[in-house]
């Protein structure tokens, strides 16, 4: 989901890739000292994701895939999975340490490479399920700058979307909001200020619903903040009245309702 975003953009800012003569092999270069860690945990997972997908398939059960979360196994590494195999003859995963470095604690220095096939992927689709369903909502306090708001009339419940400053790893999040909280949000959009509201994360469109706001209200700041937030807040709406006008009104993307 939308959670863990940023700090995986960042863990993968010195990522090289690049694929051999054919395309037929794509080569990850991760370096040695920071993404040692990182290449260790994938290492894992992929082992485990693969056991758990025999399991599935040898048994019926899906307790493989419970056990696997602790090795680093998640929804989205299924995901990826099924993307990386779904309409090829297979994919065949390989990690190979570098001899500078030495080979990690607890890792076989000529490691076996992992294979998914076609008929993997039933298994790996209900892994992702199972893991989307079981994600609990996350109690947050955010703050951020009103971007959007929205109701179908000039009363009653609206709903806001908040560009996140704080509380999440999130770029963005939509809430209800009932119409006192609506009006204190419109009123902080025009003047300028973030808000700080209480509520919970839910799992379902990515972590970028927060449920059961309350609490909501401006958060005051220095005058140069305020303006800066104001010119960010003005640049969104006239790139996003600019998409409108494009398409018609019928490519609200991200401001459109988040996919379940």
């Amino acid at each position: 989901g939308a959670r863990h975003r940023r700090a995986a953009a960042t863990a993968l800012e010195n990522v090289l890739v690049g694929t051999a003569p054919g395309g037929r092999r794509l080569t990850a270069f991760v370096p040695a000292g920071t993404g040692r860690p990182l290449s260790v945990r994938l290492h894992q997972a992929l082992y485990a994701a693969r056991e758990a997908v025999d399991y599935r398939r040898a048994t019926g059960g899906m307790d493989a895939f419970d056990a696997a979360v602790g090795a680093g196994v998640s929804h989205e590494l299924t995901e990826a999975l099924v993307a990386l195999v779904r309409g090829t003859q297979g994919a065949r995963i390989a990690v190979d340490w570098a001899p500078a470095a030495g080979v990690p604690d607890g890792c076989g220095a000529l490691a076996e490479a992992v294979e998914f096939s076609p008929g993997d992927l039933p298994a790996l689709r209900e892994a992702a399920a199972r893991y989307l369903r079981a994600e609990p909502s996350v109690p947050v306090r955010l703050t951020g700058t009103v971007v959007r708001m929205r109701r179908s009339g000039p009363r009653g419940t609206g709903t806001v979307r908040l560009r996140v400053l704080a509380g999440a790893d999130v770029p963005h999040v939509r809430i209800t909001l009932d119409e006192e909280a609506y009006r204190i949000a419109g009123h902080a959009h025009l003047v300028g200020l973030p808000v700080r509201v209480l509520g919970r994360l839910e799992s379902r469109g990515g972590f970028r619903r927060l449920t059961g706001a309350c609490e909501i209200a401006p958060v005051q700041v220095d005058d140069a903040e305020r303006d800066r937030l104001l010119k960010a807040v003005q640049e969104h709406v006239e790139v996003a009245a600019f998409f409108e006008e494009t398409c018609g009104g019928d490519c609200d993307g991200e401001d459109g309702e988040d996919g379940d």
